[in-house]
């Protein structure tokens, strides 16, 4: 299954590179103009504090309004299109890295896939104040579990790599009701990182689940934008450059922290994600 997973994922990248490159040198003569250290080093930070499940959209929705690399109308086909590389090669690593039971990783990415094309229509429907009052609140939640257990003061989490029966339902559905909030601009990564706590599971198993999903919605929706050329070129090329260079180095981190230590950054990570979803829910 994991062979299945990898040789999925290798597909994707050979497909979505060839689609992108084919775009760029069509236009290539465009690319020479802007900020290219400035933006490439945008894509190494965001994408270095991505792989430790911060996310990377909404600094660099910030970073490139600031630097004015793209039109608003611009942007969502700029992130999209920039951190899909980054993503598949975060899949492709801790897929390699950390061992997950191949029956709950498969069953976990394709529910994800499946949420992202038949749930979106449904997910649109609802109150995005709604969605994101309710999510945050679950993490804010979540996270208190998990304070709680690294405290010693209740038992509960766990170090497993995999689930069974009715624990491996619950987070076949849940994952795929995360990946049609994904296409409704809820971040997946922290929300998945709090299921595999509630589940049970170790919190470096999250990393693979939460990657590998990405890494099978992003490229099919970047080939959308880039086929109606809704997308800053020289911005999206500029931050996947700076995205595969940081990958690898925080990769190595986190699979160099500690499980404990680790723990205390998921809880971060989820307190600040659930931070920005309730101060999204309650502004105008």
């Amino acid at each position: 299954m994991i062979a299945f997973i990898w040789a999925s994922l290798a597909l994707l990248t050979v497909w979505y590179l060839a689609v992108l490159a084919r775009d760029v040198a069509r236009h290539r003569q465009g690319l020479a103009e802007g900020r290219w250290g400035a933006t490439g080093l945008v894509g190494f930070v965001t994408n270095f504090f991505d792989v430790l499940g911060i996310g990377a959209f909404a600094p660099q929705t910030a970073a490139l309004k600031f630097m004015r690399q793209a039109d608003d109308r611009l942007i969502p086909g700029t992130l999209n299109v920039s951190n899909t590389l980054p993503v598949l090669l975060q899949a492709l690593i801790f897929i390699t890295i950390v061992e997950v039971e191949p029956l709950t990783l498969v069953l976990m990415l394709l529910a994800a896939a499946v949420g992202a094309v038949f749930g979106a229509d449904v997910v649109a429907r609802l109150s995005e104040r709604r969605i994101r009052m309710t999510m945050g609140i679950a993490l804010l939640v979540t996270a208190g579990f998990m304070v709680a257990r690294s405290l010693d003061w209740i038992q509960g989490g766990g170090d497993a790599i995999g689930l069974h029966g009715a624990k491996l339902a619950i987070a076949v559905v849940a994952n795929a009701l995360l990946g049609a909030l994904n296409t409704a601009g809820v971040g997946l990564y922290a929300p998945c990182m709090a299921l595999v706590f509630a589940l049970g599971m170790s919190p470096r198993v999250a990393f693979p689940i939460m990657m590998g999903s990405c890494a099978f919605l992003m490229p099919p929706a970047s080939v959308r934008f880039i086929g109606a050329g809704a997308y800053n070129r020289r911005a999206a090329v500029a931050i996947a450059i700076g995205g595969l260079v940081a990958v690898p180095i925080a990769a190595f981190v986190v699979k160099e922290l500690p499980l404990d230590v680790l723990r205390w950054v998921v809880i971060a990570v989820i307190l600040y994600t659930a931070g920005v979803m309730l101060r999204a829910a309650f502004s105008k």
